[in-house]
């Protein structure tokens, strides 16, 4: 379905092997620089949706297998049952959606269907998670190294009063010594 070459529907048909320039996805089918130029001119078919080729095989596998095509009834779908919310031909519609009143024309739900819309808010949506994320880890480090300046600090600050209550005992172990001494020298 998507191999590197592939050749144009028409051309195949008149049994001339031409590699397709763009894919017609109302046709189903590779076209060459030649039969597009007829394909966009003819009555029938100037309205459809022509893609290049290249653009065509970038498709997902699982895009590539959607039918345009109802395999109960052979024909082209034409509208879309809301509540069943699957596409139908015209006689998918009178069979099985009778009493089905959210039939829209397939055209209007394609439009409105916003696929790039939506992938581009979800990749946007997804820098947004990342980078917050990134930020997060960011203020985490911060606050890793922020923690061990503040235990660093309040580690000197409690070898610092440590050393002035020593200073300080020391100091009135000095006058007790004094005094002691006084009184020793007195009563002597």
């Amino acid at each position: 379905m998507a191999s590197s070459f592939h050749s144009c529907g028409v051309c195949d048909l008149r049994l001339i092997t031409k590699p397709c320039v763009v894919w017609c996805t109302e046709c189903d089918e590779g076209l060459c620089k030649e039969c597009q130029e007829h394909h966009r001119l003819s009555k029938a078919s100037m309205n459809h949706s022509v893609i290049p080729f290249t653009d065509y095989q970038k498709l997902p596998s699982d895009v590539l297998k959607i039918t345009q095509y109802c395999s109960k009834h052979n024909k082209k779908f034409e509208m879309f049952c809301q509540k069943h919310e699957r596409p139908c031909c015209s006689k998918c519609i009178v069979d099985s959606h009778k009493e089905c009143r959210d039939i829209v024309d397939l055209d209007d739900v394609i439009k409105n269907y916003e696929t790039p819309n939506a992938l581009s808010e979800i990749e946007k949506t997804y820098v947004e998670v990342a980078a917050n994320l990134q930020k997060i880890r960011q203020h985490q480090q911060d606050n890793i190294s922020t923690l061990k300046e503040k235990r660093k600090e309040i580690e000197n600050e409690i070898k610092k009063t440590r050393m002035e209550i020593n200073n300080h005992l020391n100091t009135i172990e000095e006058d007790f010594m004094k005094q002691l001494y006084v009184l020793e020298e007195k009563e002597n």
